[in-house]
């Protein structure tokens, strides 16, 4: 059961996930929300895509301060990629890209892990 695991882990995929920001920052001090918010979402996606190495896109970081440094958004829909690292030097061979999903009009209640076939 480790092999097939371990195996699964090892091909290119990407997937949409909600992440609860609001469960994860309880109790958090008001000017360390914006920073624990992107360390949270790092360590989400390195926990659901089985990488160390996670990148976060300039567009969602600015998505998490868009509203100040205490004013985090509770849920945000975020597209998790990973993808072969080509860089020949890297320490591992795959890395996980982590950008923000468009919302759909009717919200973000309901929606599950959607899995996103890529034509590349």
């Amino acid at each position: 059961m480790v092999e097939k695991t371990k195996g699964r882990k090892e091909e290119v995929v990407s997937r949409e996930y909600t992440i609860n920001l609001h469960k994860r920052l309880h109790g958090c001090t008001f000017k360390k929300k914006a920073p624990k918010a992107i360390k949270e979402i790092r360590k989400f996606a390195q926990k659901a895509m089985g990488t160390t190495d996670v990148r976060v896109d300039v567009k969602l970081n600015k998505h998490i301060w868009s509203r100040g440094i205490r004013s985090v958004p509770r849920r945000i829909r975020v597209r998790i990629a990973r993808k072969r690292n080509d860089d020949e030097d890297a320490k591992e061979e795959l890395y996980s890209l982590v950008t923000v999903a468009e919302i759909p009009p009717e919200g973000l209640k309901g929606l599950g892990t959607k899995i996103i076939e890529d034509d590349e």
